[in-house]
């Protein structure tokens, strides 16, 4: 009886955290007369995919009447490299601050730590100063992507860092006494043994930069734009008639990324948060 009221619940708050998603998607198949005319909850009478092409390639957002593609490709070529770097250079950090240990780590990696809790608008400032000297302002590549590899250092680095202090210090040792000098132990010991926490900060850094608003809109050009500004953009964009299908089906275009990345890498998640739970 209590374990069937322990799913009972369970149930009922997915269904409740499920609900908008399938609101979502059932506007996205219906037509215009249908949504003006059924309820929200109802289903399309036939699946129509108007909405989903006309959101993909033929919707206005701005000036454009190119859809939500170049904005989605935009994303995909910020992501891919922030991903990339910000987790490596977080991996290094943490492979230091764990088994390299130097006088006043602790002080640097509390540093670090206060990274994690600033919010996005306290660096728009310096950030804005930092690309103007370099003269990168409104780019994408290398502007937009430095921005949220310099932002997402902080937990990146917490999060290995936090992983590899339950390795045991005796292995990298041994490997020194092999004669193996610190790329070769990072390279050949430290990196076999961290596919969880490579793929738990993967997983955080995707969601955090894909989903961001903020930066894309702030450090970006027009052109240059990550999809979520060009979502924003395409609700703002009105001629006549809202289309609010065109604009469910973009916000889940937008959606699948990260969904897929998660059904992917997903059962790596949890596993990754719990390593190195049990050591400070």
């Amino acid at each position: 009886m209590r374990r069937l009221s322990i799913y009972f619940l369970l149930t009922l708050a997915a269904l409740f955290f499920l609900l908008p998603l399938y609101i979502m998607l059932v506007t996205s198949f219906k037509t215009m007369p249908e949504i003006y005319s059924q309820g929200i909850l109802a289903l399309p009478r036939q699946f129509d995919l108007y909405a989903w092409r006309h959101a993909w390639s033929g919707a206005t957002i701005g000036a454009s009447d190119q859809g939500i593609h170049p904005f989605f490709i935009n994303s995909f070529e910020l992501v891919i490299p922030a991903v990339i770097i910000s987790t490596a250079i977080g991996a290094i950090n943490g492979y230091i601050l764990t088994h390299w240990r130097f006088r006043g780590a602790n002080i640097i990696f509390y540093l670090l730590l206060l990274g994690t809790v600033f919010p996005f608008q306290i660096i728009l400032l310096p950030m804005a100063w930092v690309q103007g000297k370099l003269h990168i302002a409104g780019t994408l590549i290398p502007g937009l992507v430095m921005v949220h590899i310099i932002y997402g250092l902080a937990f990146t680095t917490l999060f290995f860092r936090n992983y590899y202090v339950s390795i045991p210090h005796d292995l990298v040792r041994a490997a020194r006494v092999d004669g193996a000098g610190f790329f070769r132990i990072f390279w050949r010991v430290m990196l076999p043994l961290s596919t969880p926490i490579i793929m738990v900060t993967a997983i955080w850094q995707f969601t955090m930069i894909w989903n961001n608003f903020l930066f894309g809109v702030v450090f970006t050009n027009s052109d240059q734009q990550p999809v979520t500004v060009a979502i924003n953009d395409l609700v703002d964009t009105v001629t006549s008639v809202h289309m609010w299908n065109v604009d469910m089906a973009a916000a889940l275009i937008a959606a699948i990324p990260t969904l897929v990345v998660y059904l992917l890498a997903g059962k790596y998640f949890v596993r990754g948060l719990t390593g190195g739970a049990v050591k400070g």
